[in-house]
């Protein structure tokens, strides 16, 4: 398993949290995922790539970027 942390932008609250989570442990291949709304990141472990992840959080309204 490989555990990675991005950037994602556009979360001001809780619930923004919530979504953000809900999507990509919709993702295929994400075995685990830890959102922090203080630090504006996500730290995801699993198989999915960045583009795959990116992809799910961009359908959920929010960005995502490699550099954490």
């Amino acid at each position: 398993m490989n555990t990675q942390t991005y950037r994602v932008t556009g979360m001001t609250c809780g619930g923004c949290v919530r979504h953000v989570d809900k999507a990509i442990r919709a993702t295929p291949g994400v075995t685990d995922v830890a959102v922090d709304l203080a630090s504006g990141t996500a730290t995801v472990t699993g198989t999915a790539t960045f583009e795959t992840l990116a992809a799910k959080v961009a359908e959920a309204g929010y960005q995502m970027a490699k550099s954490a």
